[in-house]
């Protein structure tokens, strides 16, 4: 549990109004594809509703490389929260397949950012690569306690005939235990739905592995050869043991060796994750592609199968791997990570991308961001390029989720919330920032908007799940199960959104096996 208390101190005041005094002002400058780290800041901005947000120019002179004020006096120590953002929903959608077979999931699994990030919301998008920053909350029951959520949108994902073309290279297991029902013949049925759904510009590549890893099908344009990936895909069978690691090197072998320029190259992984032959441990595996994965900017798809999952291995290799991990527990979503999810969100539109919030000791006594345990970055390398963040494609939305205690009566500014991006081409530097004032918290959670109320059924419901985990206290203001399913149910309803339909099936299913 890692709650942060804020200091009062003149120090943290001053680095806080010389750091939104950088962001509030600036020399002008476009404001179509992002403010650029060297660059100036658009005219404010203003989203609908209560909350205001703000688009921020980036860092003028006088600063020091990693774009700070020079300030020895400034001491914003505690009042900061710094992490790499991540788009993954493995974790959800496993929890979900492991209380539809009515097992509680191992408090270990549960990850509450991909709960949280495992729903639709309605964040304003940006008309250009980069994001939009979103910044609400609402209070809870507890004494002082809030929710805060960051939302962080990036615009719509292009018409298939106008993104760039895409080079996947797929890394089938095709070990014993992918004989299951559900594993590889679900991936071979899927694949093969989606290699009719690609552009005839797009290319494919096809790795299978078990005890050893061979390339089934070098990379090859769809245009006329869709029968000769069909064929290919078809020929997979079960074999023997799962050496993930020389699957995944062969794949990244693969894909630099029918690497196409101009496209989009990304290796996809489809295994259960059970390694048990040649090399387990993701950062040895990770060393090997290293050159493949950081000079050719080729990114991992991790696609989880089977009721037994190694999710910490597929998680550790999509977070290092510049990537990100979905589950598939059966023929819905595998239609839609293959087929929708997959082509239709194919190109990046930043790379490195992270957020970092700074909370106004005036007003916040403490805070503690919801998850992203493994994501958290030192403040200090909030804009160190050369630390590595996440990988966000158009189409996606990242959404952080904070509980704040503030102080008893304070009034005023609550918040300042900034991504910080890479151009996926370029490589240049963009920041956009969003804030929040105290008298734009909601009275409550459940009054909030309904698309708010999701994100803390899907937080609250990850708090119940890694009940008795003693390195996580519970969130303010949970709510009993049997509550919690009552208020998704009725979420359901409002949003007429299958996905939360599901959400309160799962919650239904948590209260009968824990109640």
């Amino acid at each position: 549990m890692e709650w942060h208390r804020t200091r009062r101190t003149r120090g943290a005041l001053l680095a806080l109004a010389v750091a939104g005094g950088l962001l509030a002002t600036g020399c002008s400058g476009d404001d179509d594809s992002g403010a650029r780290a060297k660059g100036g800041a658009p005219a404010p901005a203003y989203g609908e509703g209560s909350v205001r947000q703000q688009d921020t120019g980036g860092q003028g002179g006088g600063r020091d490389e990693r774009g700070f004020a020079p300030d020895p006096s400034a001491d914003p120590a505690g009042a900061l929260s710094t992490f790499a953002l991540d788009v993954d929903t493995a974790s959800y959608d496993y929890a979900r397949r492991t209380l539809a077979d009515g097992v509680r999931p191992d408090p270990s699994t549960i990850r509450p950012e991909e709960f949280v990030n495992s729903f639709r919301q309605d964040y304003r998008r940006p008309d250009g690569n980069g994001f939009t920053v979103t910044v609400d909350g609402a209070r809870t029951g507890a004494a002082d306690w809030s929710l805060v959520r960051v939302g962080l949108a990036t615009r719509d994902a292009s018409p298939a005939d106008e993104r760039p073309p895409a080079a996947l290279t797929f890394v089938l297991d095709v070990s014993g235990s992918m004989s299951e029902p559900g594993r590889l013949d679900l991936a071979k049925q899927s694949l093969g739905t989606m290699t009719d759904r690609l552009g005839d510009d797009d290319s494919v590549a096809l790795v299978a592995f078990s005890d050893q890893a061979e390339t089934v099908l070098p990379m090859t344009r769809l245009g006329g050869h869709r029968g000769t990936v069909h064929d290919a895909i078809d020929t997979l069978r079960t074999r023997s043991s799962t050496n993930l690691g020389a699957g995944v090197e062969t794949g990244y072998a693969t894909a630099v060796e029918g690497l196409r320029r101009g496209a989009t190259n990304r290796v996809v992984l489809v295994s259960d994750a059970l390694a048990n032959d040649g090399e387990t441990d993701p950062d040895a595996i990770l060393e090997r592609i290293d050159t493949a994965r950081r000079e050719h900017g080729i990114t991992l798809f991790g696609v989880g199968v089977g009721s037994d999952y190694g999710d910490a291995l597929m998680e550790r290799l999509a977070d290092k791997g510049d990537g990100h991990t979905v589950y598939v527990s059966g023929t819905e979503d595998a239609r839609r990570v293959f087929c929708d999810q997959l082509p239709r969100n194919i190109e990046l539109t930043a790379r490195d991308a992270k957020a970092q919030v700074a909370f106004d000791p005036h007003t916040v006594a403490d805070f503690r961001l919801v998850g992203y345990d493994d994501r958290r970055v030192a403040d200090d390398d909030f804009r160190d390029d050369r630390v590595d963040g996440g990988e966000v494609g158009p189409g996606h939305t990242v959404t952080a989720l904070y509980a704040v205690r503030t102080r008893p009566g304070a009034h005023g500014h609550l918040a300042t919330a900034t991504v910080r991006w890479l151009d996926p081409t370029s490589r240049d530097p963009h920041e956009r920032s969003g804030t929040l004032e105290t008298g734009a918290l909601r009275d409550s959670v459940w009054s909030a908007a309904p698309r708010f109320q999701v994100t803390a059924v899907a937080a609250y419901f990850a708090d119940a799940l890694r009940a008795g985990d003693d390195r996580h206290d519970r969130l303010p203001g949970a709510p009993g199960l049997s509550a919690l399913r009552a208020r998704a149910d009725q979420l359901a309803g409002v949003t007429e959104d299958e996905a939360v339909r599901r959400l309160a099936e799962a919650v239904g299913q948590a209260d009968r096996s824990l109640g």
